[in-house]
Parts: C-alpha cells; sequence; structure tokens
C-alpha cells in the first residue's frame, strides 16, 4: 500500500468514527476534536459532519435570529489589548462614557424597531462608581420591563470586583438586584497562555473569565461563551480552549449558546503582526465546535465579522443561529468590520440559503415565527 493510500485509509476511519458518534450522539474524543480543528479533515465533509450533527437537534429547515442593539456605554479602559481599535485609556481626548438618559434613549430606539434586548458592554473604565451600573439597570427595567438585559461580561465584572473591591459573587448580586437578566461571553478571546498572555495581558485571564461564568451559573443566570481566532495561536490552543468550555458546560449547564469569529485587526497595534483568518479558518472552526461543543445547543453565525454571505454559508456548517441584527455596534466596528443589515435583508438572506427565519428572544425562549 502506497502512502498516500494509508493516510486516505486513515481518514476514512476518522470520518466514519466521528459520524458514529454524531448518530449515537457520543462525545468525540481529545484526538479526535484536534483532528476536526487541523487541515487533516476535509473541510467539507467536516462541514456535513457539522450539518447533520445540528440537524438532530434543531428543526432542521429552521434558523432563528433575534432584534437586539449592542450599546458600548464607554470606550475609556484601562487594559490596553493589542487586539482592540476601540478603547482609549484613561485621559484621553477621545474618551467618552454614556449617561444614563442616553443609554436610555438608545433602549427605547431598540423597541421602537421591534427589539427585544440590549447588550452592554464597555471598557475597563476606573472612574466610574458601580452605582453608575446598577442605576443604570435599575432604571431600563423600570422604563423598560419587557426588555431583557445581557450585560458585563467576565473581563468587566472582574474589573468591577477589583475597582469596588468586591467578590464576583458579591458584584453579580448587586447587578442581578438591578436587573441585570444575562451575561455575554465577550473577552474570551483565547482562554489558554501563551496566546492570552501575549495579546491582553493585562485583562482577565482564561481561568477568571471561566470562574465569573461558573458563578454565574451558579446563582441562575445564563450566559454564552465565545472564541475569537487569528491571532497566531496553535490548533492546540484552539482545542484547549473549546474543551474548557466543554468542561464548563458539563459542570454547569449554564451555556446557550456559542459564537466563533475572526480576529479583525485594522486600527490594532497587532495590524502589521498577523495574517488575517480566512474564510475557510472560520467555517472550519464554526463546524469544528459543533461537533467538539456537544453540549452547548446552539452555535451562532457572526455575520457581523464575516459578513452576511459568508454567514449564510455557515448555516451547513453547524450554525442554527444568525444572531442578532444588531442595531449598533462600535468594537469589531472600529477594528474594520463594517457589515450592517436589517430584518428584512436578514430573512431575505436566510431564505436564500434555503431555511425559514423564526424570530426569538435572547434565551432562545419564546420563538416567535415573523
Amino acid at each position: 500500500m502506497r502512502v498516500s493510500e494509508h493516510v486516505d485509509v486513515l481518514v476514512l476511519l476518522m470520518y466514519d468514527a466521528i459520524l458514529e458518534k454524531v448518530h449515537s450522539d457520543s462525545r468525540l474524543t481529545r484526538e479526535e476534536s484536534g483532528w476536526c480543528l487541523s487541515e487533516d479533515a476535509d473541510l467539507w465533509e467536516l462541514g456535513r459532519l457539522a450539518h447533520e450533527a445540528r440537524c438532530r437537534l434543531h428543526p432542521p429547515e429552521r434558523v432563528t435570529y433575534q432584534v437586539d442593539r449592542n450599546i458600548n456605554y464607554t470606550n475609556i479602559c484601562i487594559t490596553g489589548c493589542r487586539f482592540c481599535a476601540f478603547s482609549r485609556p484613561p485621559g484621553h481626548p477621545e474618551g467618552w462614557a454614556l449617561t444614563i438618559d442616553d443609554v436610555l434613549e438608545k433602549v427605547s430606539e431598540t423597541l421602537a424597531m421591534n427589539g427585544t434586548g440590549i447588550l452592554l458592554q464597555g471598557g475597563h473604565n476606573p472612574e466610574i462608581p458601580l452605582g453608575y451600573y446598577t442605576d443604570m439597570l435599575s432604571a431600563i427595567k423600570s422604563r423598560f420591563p419587557t426588555i431583557h438585559i445581557h450585560a458585563f461580561s467576565p473581563p468587566e465584572t472582574v474589573a468591577f470586583s477589583r475597582f469596588f473591591n468586591m467578590s464576583i459573587e458579591q458584584i453579580l448580586r448587586r447587578l442581578i438586584e438591578a436587573g441585570l437578566d444575562s451575561l455575554p461571553g465577550g473577552g474570551a478571546e483565547i482562554l489558554v497562555e501563551p496566546t492570552r498572555g501575549r495579546i491582553t495581558p493585562r485583562k482577565c485571564t482564561g481561568g477568571q473569565w471561566l470562574d465569573v461564568m461558573r458563578t454565574c451559573h451558579q446563582m441562575g443566570l445564563k450566559s454564552t461563551a465565545t472564541m475569537v481566532i487569528g491571532f497566531g495561536e496553535t490548533v492546540e490552543e484552539r482545542l484547549r480552549h473549546l474543551l474548557a468550555i466543554r468542561d464548563l458546560q458539563d459542570e454547569t449547564g449554564g451555556f446557550t449558546a456559542f459564537i466563533p469569529w475572526t480576529f479583525q485587526s485594522a486600527n490594532t497595534a497587532m495590524e502589521s503582526e498577523v495574517e488575517p483568518a480566512e474564510g475557510i479558518e472560520y467555517l472550519r472552526i464554526q463546524a469544528a465546535a459543533r461537533l467538539i461543543l456537544d453540549n452547548i445547543s446552539h452555535h451562532q453565525v457572526s455575520w457581523v465579522t464575516q459578513g452576511l454571505r459568508l454567514g449564510s454559508v455557515a448555516l451547513r456548517f453547524g450554525a442554527d443561529d444568525f444572531s442578532s441584527v444588531m442595531m449598533e455596534e462600535r468594537v469589531v466596528a472600529s477594528a474594520g468590520a463594517g457589515a450592517r443589515t436589517n430584518v428584512g435583508e436578514m430573512c431575505a438572506i436566510i431564505r436564500a440559503a434555503g431555511f425559514e427565519p423564526v424570530k426569538r428572544l435572547t434565551l432562545y425562549q419564546n420563538i416567535v415565527h415573523g
């Protein structure tokens, strides 16, 4: 047998093993998971396996989406992440922070557009008191009781803990009492070293990100999980990131969805250091994550970073959700991701990909056809 024939046999055996596990709802081993992330796995066959796994969990003809708004309440931040084009250090002339009235106006505009949720995220701003956050949440819930507040990623929560000398549990309890409904999975980037320390040495560690999510889930809140590729990380680091999320989900069951995307480098300190991750890499991580994260039901497309067309292709690579219309987004837009859409265009894109668009709420409950 020639070497190439031997390799082909091994590849076929791996496909058969993974397909059998998809059919039996069995978990991929570490070796199989790493293989899915490597170039040894044919991308199109990987997509087929991921789509089959997705269709076993969700109606094959249906793709969900949400109408919401990202509200970035401040761009002042002390972390100085090398991949960020959005933040400004304290005292910078381009630094800003929204007033609570500014936020309330944006929430009102969201509801007027039939939005059902808001995502609140901002820089780690040491000049803002805890009362700003709790008063903002209380004001939103008082004026707009139906809106779902998805707010304050783990790095923000860790920063609050440091700024206000309180434990993570104490911080979350104050935020929940004020109106917090769930936590976004932002700030994960790559959870493992050495890449995390290279790109964001002053933000929370990967272990702290996981600890915040563990505490959040133990307190009854749901959250999402994310991953960003394209920092020059290794396949092994990507695998360790995914397995860490899978392990925590086994423990808590608190993640509602997983969202991967590619690093947007324009206007960042890393712009000349790394080659942009290609669409093929994005599709591979989307498909591999569906197969590896067998305990997270929903997998979202990141059309904001990938564009609507590639996003629609990802619906055949394991994704069951087209994310949000996202009326406003400033962070990745600062790094050159300029994709924008509206409900009509999003639904048309989903239909063109061969699916029925279905409007959902933040936690995938009370799905509304529309």
